[in-house]
C-alpha cells in the first residue's frame, strides 16, 4: 500500500488479501451462517429487495452458492471462526462487471448509481459513475422530494443514498431503489439502461426488471443468489467496509481499465 497506477491482476489479488477485501475477511463465520439461516426462514431483510420465494428454504443451499460464487468454507459443519472470501472469485467479478460496464459506454446508456454502504464504497460508485459520463454515458439524476420509513433518498457525488438525520445511513433496505424507480416514473423519465449498486439497491433494480450490477460481502447472500438464477447480472464478493475506503481504489483502478474507461 498505496499501489500506484493500475495494478496487474496478480498485484490486485495480494492487495485484496492484505488489505483483507477479500482472503481472511473481518465477518465471522458464525455471522454468515446466521445470515444464511435468516434468508432461508424467509426474513425479508436478508433478501436486499429481491423476490426469493420458497425456492432457498434450505440454508445449505445457499451456503453451496456461496461457496461456489464467493468462495467461503463450504464445510457446513464449520460454525465458528474466520471464514474467508476468494479474492481469484473478487476479481473474476470485476472483470464481469467490466465487460457490462464496457457495454454501457459503448451504447451511451442511462446509468444509475447507488449505495447501501456509503462508509465503504460510496467513492468506488462515484470515480466509475464520472468514467461513464466521461464516456458519453448520462448518469442518471435522481427526482428531488423523495423518501422511505428510513429517511430521505438522496444523491451526492452522482451515488443515489439514503440520507437520515443529516447522516448517510448504511440499508440493506429495497425500498430506496423502489422509490427512486418510482419517482422517475411519476416524473415521466425513463428508467436506468444499468443499475451499479449494492445492497437492496441492486437487488430491487434487478427484481423490477432492470440491468443490475453490484458488489456484496459473504454475510449478504442475496445477490449472490439472484445471480445464479440470472436476476442480477454480476455480483462482485468483497467486504464492503473495510478500515479505510482508499483500500477500495486499486481495485477501483482495476475495474475501470478493463471495462477501457481509463485515458491511455
Amino acid at each position: 500500500m498505496p499501489i500506484s497506477g493500475t495494478p496487474s491482476r496478480a498485484q490486485l489479488v495480494d492487495h485484496l488479501v492484505r488489505t483483507r477485501i477479500a482472503g481472511d475477511v473481518a465477518t465471522p463465520r458464525e455471522n454468515n451462517l446466521s445470515h444464511y439461516r435468516l434468508l432461508a426462514n424467509g426474513d425479508r431483510n436478508f433478501w436486499l429487495g429481491l423476490e426469493l420465494g420458497d425456492r432457498w428454504a434450505d440454508e445449505q443451499d445457499v451456503l453451496a452458492v456461496m461457496a461456489e460464487r464467493v468462495g467461503v468454507n463450504d464445510d457446513p459443519e464449520y460454525r465458528f471462526g474466520q471464514d474467508t472470501i476468494d479474492p481469484e472469485l473478487t476479481v473474476d467479478g470485476l472483470d464481469r462487471l467490466a465487460a457490462r460496464l464496457r457495454k454501457a459506454a459503448e451504447g451511451r446508456e442511462r446509468v444509475l448509481f447507488a449505495t447501501g454502504h456509503p462508509g465503504g464504497l460510496l467513492d468506488v460508485h462515484r470515480a466509475t459513475a464520472a468514467a461513464l459520463r466521461t464516456a458519453g454515458c448520462e448518469i442518471v439524476v435522481i427526482p428531488d422530494g423523495l423518501q422511505t420509513d428510513e429517511g430521505y433518498v438522496m444523491q451526492f457525488a452522482d451515488v443515489a443514498v439514503l440520507e437520515h438525520g443529516a447522516t448517510l445511513w448504511h440499508t440493506h433496505s429495497g425500498e430506496p431503489m423502489r422509490a427512486t424507480l418510482t419517482g422517475l416514473e411519476r416524473a415521466g423519465r425513463p428508467l436506468p439502461d444499468l443499475v451499479v449498486a449494492d445492497h437492496g439497491w441492486a437487488g430491487y433494480a434487478a427484481q423490477h426488471g432492470l440491468d443490475s450490477v453490484g458488489y456484496a460481502d459473504c454475510n449478504d447472500p442475496a445477490l449472490f443468489l439472484a445471480e445464479s438464477e440470472g436476476t442480477l447480472q454480476v455480483a462482485v464478493p468483497l467486504d464492503d467496509h473495510v478500515v479505510s475506503p482508499r483500500h477500495y481504489d486499486p481495485m477501483t483502478a482495476y475495474l475501470l481499465a478493463a471495462a477501457g474507461l481509463t485515458e491511455d
